[in-house]
């Protein structure tokens, strides 16, 4: 009665528009007051406890370091490097905006964040040299998935505190997965631009190429300092998000002095209210999650699913399926704090990796960020280009046969996400 009691709230508040975060957290709190035997104060002390997770600090330094990197001019110098590079291909200006998009990734930690920044300049761009502007606003839309694949991410920072799993195993983990996803995304653009004779663009110089990597250096070595240090034991994956705001903070305002110190203030707030935000929908899935522990919801799941003898490969179809329902609905975040709880335990009964399984959900999460209705990056593509919600979806869609495609290789071949984390001990 209770757990039937706690879902229903938590959907009739969704469906009645109320934010995720504040849904979760009422029915949650509704659901003790009625059913629980839980004080008000118990409550209290878990959403303190929740929210001083040491792993969760990352999050907010992680937010900093992208929010000086798109504000301080990182991102076109990573499309200028992208272009020099590949820009004389077949489709040349879509493979260097996916590039771009794999760049700024691995400094970013956010999809919307890579939308925005590479989206932004790439777009207007691809239709100035001739390309239609759905066919650009689907290629970005779907490249920028890659901000929560490609390490550092935030969204295997919350699984990794939502579930103990190391997060330096988890950001190595999707190095191989996202790449692979980029050059996917690169070929299928090069074989439908050679399909519909889409313009060639000069083949840069080699003084070019290496104008353009000299200058945006200083952002990629963003990803080996953080890589680098988790890694070589230097820092933990918390300390390498505060060296990486601070780095940031640096490239951005004396070394590219893109910023300068007045517009700081503005970047903190704007950090500070993207941090905000998380936290919060963190706090409360917590909150949500809490209330599913106590009445023992993921145990109860668990052991009717072992009962089933359901194999590992079936468990995982089920999961996929889940997943997707639930990004077609819900933020990433939430839906990592929610799900992994119950599917967690369960994963581990059947012998699959931890961090295998935060990947299958990232990749997950990918794919619901550009499924309708509540797809971000949908939202975020439409705001940057004025185009109409149902066109950017109609431009995005046909794109998600690759990323399921992908989903079910990785799934089922293990080893693309465990080889390098395995390699590295």
């Amino acid at each position: 009665m209770t757990t039937i009691a706690l879902f229903v709230m938590l959907f009739v508040f969704m469906f009645m528009g109320t934010p995720v975060a504040v849904a979760l957290g009422l029915s949650s709190i509704l659901t003790i007051l009625f059913f629980g035997t839980d004080s008000l104060a118990s409550l209290s002390l878990k959403m303190y406890e929740t929210s001083e997770h040491f792993t969760l600090m990352a999050i907010p330094f992680f937010v900093l370091a992208g929010a000086f990197m798109t504000t301080g001019g990182v991102a076109r110098r990573m499309i200028r490097f992208a272009n020099a590079s590949v820009g004389h291909l077949h489709g040349g200006l879509a493979i260097a905006s996916v590039m771009a998009c794999c760049l700024f990734a691995a400094v970013s930690g956010s999809s919307p964040a890579t939308v925005v920044a590479v989206g932004s300049i790439v777009i207007a761009g691809m239709v100035r040299a001739g390309y239609s502007q759905p066919f650009a606003a689907g290629v970005v839309c779907n490249a920028g998935t890659l901000g929560i694949l490609i390490p550092p991410s935030i969204v295997m920072v919350v699984y990794g505190a939502a579930t103990e799993t190391s997060v330096g195993a988890l950001f190595m983990a999707g190095v191989i997965p996202g790449l692979t996803l980029g050059v996917l995304l690169m070929v299928a653009i090069y074989i439908i631009a050679r399909i519909k004779k889409f313009p060639l663009q000069p083949r840069a110089s080699a003084r070019e190429v290496l104008t353009a990597g000299r200058d945006s250096i200083w952002g990629l070595a963003l990803v080996f300092i953080i890589l680098g240090g988790i890694y070589g034991g230097v820092f933990t994956p918390t300390e390498a998000a505060a060296v990486s705001a601070v780095y940031a903070f640096v490239v951005a305002v004396f070394i590219y002095r893109d910023i300068g110190l007045k517009q700081v203030p503005g970047v903190l707030l704007d950090a500070s209210k993207v941090t905000i935000m998380l936290m919060f929908i963190i706090v409360n899935a917590l909150l949500f999650a809490h209330v599913l522990t106590t009445e023992r919801i993921p145990q109860i799941i668990a052991e009717q699913i072992i009962a089933w003898d359901m194999a590992a490969w079936q468990f995982l179809i089920v999961v996929n399926i889940l997943l997707l329902i639930a990004g077609m609905f819900m933020e990433p975040t939430g839906i990592i704090l929610i799900l992994a709880p119950i599917l967690f335990p369960i994963a581990m009964e059947l012998g699959i990796d931890p961090v295998h399984l935060g990947i299958i959900m990232v990749i997950n999460l990918e794919i619901g960020l550009v499924t309708p209705p509540i797809g971000l990056n949908l939202f975020v593509t439409a705001g940057i280009t004025k185009m109409t919600i149902g066109q950017v979806i109609k431009a995005a869609s046909p794109w998600l046969i690759l990323l399921l495609g992908f989903l079910v290789f990785v799934t089922y071949i293990p080893a693309i996400s465990l080889w390098l984390p395995k390699l590295l001990g």
